[in-house]
């Protein structure tokens, strides 16, 4: 097990610095930037070419690359080009209101995705799993915008029971819980139906196992059956399912973050590549490259954990 979580980690590091070359060249390639923003149609050549020598703008790629990559190290971000401020505090300022929607939805989505799968596939080909199935079948072809947009239009505009949008919550939208009802709701909606289709998946072939069939001949109760040999093994595709629907989960809290008008990473990322703040931008994106990476390299280690044979298939 540490032999392989090592490893695992080691591929981690290279995946990293790989993506913060990548982020970094493509960035670059972004047109236009800081400078000719600033300024308008009108302005001169000389103009442009002074700001763009005042922001660092007119060195080689390699240098600003190499300045870049020992910032990254030692947990220097840059500086904003529009705002000045560091872009530390416009990440840790949009970060916590992303990290708070998204930690909130995996919360409720590991029970309630293990609870249905388990169900669905104790109960599989019967009436409550083609019912349970053809649910999370419709649901998992609904778009994400649209269904937001579905509730948004019974919830709040119809029926007046939650707020729209965040627009006004400012500072204190921590001590508003209903703002997070029906963001919430429209990430679980897609993300418990894939994980649970991964659970059942797994419950059904750990119920047809062999040590499942010879543990029940020996007289183990059900509930230990369940506990301690059905549930480890049907976990662990959906471990990996939830490496994936994490992915996803992040990408679908940007789009969320849009149609809500939640202030988080998105609205801050949506800016600062329309202002060409490119270390910004930079430090958004690979910050949610990060967590991308750290949620594989977790899903591995729990799948190798609860299934340690796994390890042979690798």
């Amino acid at each position: 097990m540490l032999r392989y979580a090592l490893r695992r980690c080691g591929w981690t590091v290279v995946q990293l610095a790989a993506l913060s070359v990548i982020v970094f060249l493509l960035t670059d390639l972004l047109p236009g930037d800081a400078a000719t923003v600033d300024f308008n149609e009108q302005a001169g050549l000389d103009q442009v070419a002074r700001l763009r020598e005042q922001m660092g703008l007119d060195r080689p790629l390699t240098e600003r690359f190499a300045d870049w990559a020992h910032g990254l190290l030692t947990g220097d971000l840059g500086t904003s080009l529009v705002g000045g401020g560091p872009v530390s505090e416009v990440l840790s300022s949009s970060v916590g209101v992303t990290a708070a929607l998204a930690a909130m939805t995996i919360l409720f989505l590991v029970p309630l995705a293990v609870a249905v799968g388990l169900l669905t596939g104790l109960r599989a080909d019967s009436r409550t799993d083609r019912v349970i199935s053809a649910v999370t079948l419709t649901l998992t072809s609904v778009p994400d915008f649209v269904l937001a947009l579905l509730l948004v239009g019974l919830f709040a505009l119809r029926l007046g029971w939650l707020p729209s949008t965040w627009v006004g919550a400012d500072d204190v939208w921590w001590q508003r819980p209903e703002l997070f009802v029906l963001p919430m709701t429209v990430l679980l909606a897609r993300t418990v139906c894939v994980l649970s289709r991964q659970i059942r998946a797994g419950t059904i072939t750990a119920l047809h196992a062999g040590y499942t069939v010879q543990a029940r001949r020996l007289g183990v109760p059900p509930a230990r059956l369940l506990l301690w040999h059905v549930l480890p093994n049907a976990a662990v595709p959906g471990v990996q399912e939830l490496a994936r629907t994490g992915d996803q989960l992040l990408g679908g809290v940007l789009v969320i973050e849009a149609v809500f008008a939640v202030p988080g990473t998105a609205t801050a990322l949506v800016e600062a590549v329309q202002n060409r703040d490119v270390p910004t931008v930079q430090a958004l994106t690979l910050a949610l490259a990060t967590v991308a990476c750290l949620l594989n390299l977790g899903a591995d280690l729990v799948g190798q954990r609860l299934a340690p044979r796994t390890e042979v298939l690798r």
